[in-house]
């Protein structure tokens, strides 16, 4: 692909955009991000809190640790952190520097003061309204459609700030459409790496720094050490298991960053740890590294077009394929072996629910890079699904297109039911 082509500038925005540092579970972190803004703009510290959340935010945010409050969980802590520590200029990094007199300040701030939590649908499967208190003054935010994309700011209800929800994607973000299996592949193998290095090598450190944390620590359910300990050393084994361990950490408390994709630090962990770990297996350079983490990436956001930011449908497994896609090119496949590999996977585990963000993450992860693995070695051994096998069609954009809509519209009521459930209805 051509470096000055339009698509070639495209794909390279794209990665900027997708691989971004955050700090915690992106879903709690964007309410924080919200909280903070509107602390800023009300001025002062609010008397009473309003936050108003579609159902899939609520789904994500239940069950998560939020970093940096001594292992608080749910929508009031993540609220409190924004309000009480939080930084909005660093965004998705927004609660990163705390300090030990600020987690005491949040404990009091949620003894004291009423945080009333409302579920909305305004048509939006990610949208946050932060309303923050304090006499007769009020500040509102509002985040819609992706976790830093501030859509209205007023103040005691003057309009400071807002825009077109339904048009928000487009006018900020590159247009993801762009994106299809043969030209990822192509640019993959002929990007100028120094268009590219500096998100990639950012994804390396960061997110191989939290998979060796989980190894080391104890964070939930402790999924990557129990792979290792019971399933063994081989490379595949321990692909899972690092991918499984940066999760663990995530969603457990740990305070390290990770490099997110679709905005989600779980799927930025799995399509980049696997391919990290073959790599180091393989003894590849470091510019086929560089090169395979591009073509996961892009895959993994590829796939993520279709379905959206948040549906029921487990973005691990989308992640995953898109770590299966960097594995078949380190293993020496061609377009074949790693458009075969995505199809396959997706066949076998398309349809694991995301039931919010919490420990058994990492399990889903583990679940969706074996899958990955296996896709890749069946055609190695001359063995695929074939188009009319379920929801595998003829070609590799056809399948990815039907996932999509069984993610998107497919799993709506599975989504809703999935968050009464949870809502304990």
């Amino acid at each position: 692909m051509k470096s000055d082509s339009p698509k070639y500038q495209a794909y390279v925005q794209i990665l900027k955009e997708e691989l971004i540092p955050a700090m915690g579970c992106t879903e709690p972190i964007a309410l924080a991000y919200a909280a903070a803004k509107a602390r800023e703009v009300l001025g002062a510290m609010p008397e009473k809190v309003l936050v108003e959340a579609s159902g899939s935010i609520i789904k994500n945010v239940k069950s998560v640790i939020v970093p940096h409050t001594n292992h608080l969980k749910g929508i009031p802590a993540a609220v409190t952190a924004g309000i009480v520590a939080g930084i909005p200029q660093k965004e998705l990094e927004v609660i990163a520097e705390v300090s030990p007199a600020q987690i005491e300040e949040m404990k009091s701030f949620l003894n004291t003061v009423p945080v009333d939590v409302r579920h909305i649908d305004n048509g939006q499967v990610f949208d946050i309204i932060v309303t923050l208190y304090k006499g007769a003054s009020a500040a509102k935010v509002r985040i819609a459609g992706y976790h830093t994309n501030i859509v209205l700011i007023e103040k005691d209800g003057t309009v400071i700030f807002q825009k077109a929800v339904e048009a928000a994607s487009s006018e900020v973000r590159t247009d993801r459409s762009l994106l299809d299996m043969e030209s990822i592949w192509d640019f993959a193998l002929t990007v100028d790496l120094n268009d590219v290095r500096e998100v990639l090598e950012r994804q390396i450190a960061y997110n191989t720094a939290i998979a060796e944390e989980g190894i080391k620590g104890n964070y939930g359910a402790n999924i990557g050490r129990v792979i290792l300990n019971t399933c063994g050393d081989a490379v595949r084994l321990r692909a899972q298991a690092m991918a499984a361990a940066g999760s663990d950490a995530r969603m457990n408390g740990c305070e390290l960053p990770v490099i997110i994709n679709s905005g989600s630090g779980n799927q930025g962990i799995t399509c980049s740890v696997p391919v990290i770990v073959y790599a180091e297996e393989l003894k590849a350079s470091h510019e086929k590294l560089l090169r395979a983490l591009t073509l996961s990436n892009l895959v993994a956001v590829h796939q993520k077009t279709g379905i959206g930011t948040l549906s029921a449908y487990c973005g691990a497994v989308s992640a995953g394929a898109g770590a299966g896609a960097g594995i078949a090119y380190l293993c020496g496949g061609g377009y074949d072996e790693m458009t075969h590999t995505v199809v396959n996977a997706l066949a076998i585990v398309s349809g694991m629910i995301c039931d919010g963000a919490k420990a058994s993450c990492a399990a889903k992860i583990a679940t969706s890079i074996n899958a990955a693995i296996l896709g890749m070695n069946m055609f190695r051994q001359g063995q695929q699904f074939d188009g009319g096998d379920g929801i595998v069609t003829q070609g590799v954009e056809g399948t990815i297109r039907n996932i999509g809509r069984i993610g998107k519209d497919g799993m709506k009521e599975t989504n809703e039911e999935i968050i009464k459930i949870m809502s304990g209805e």
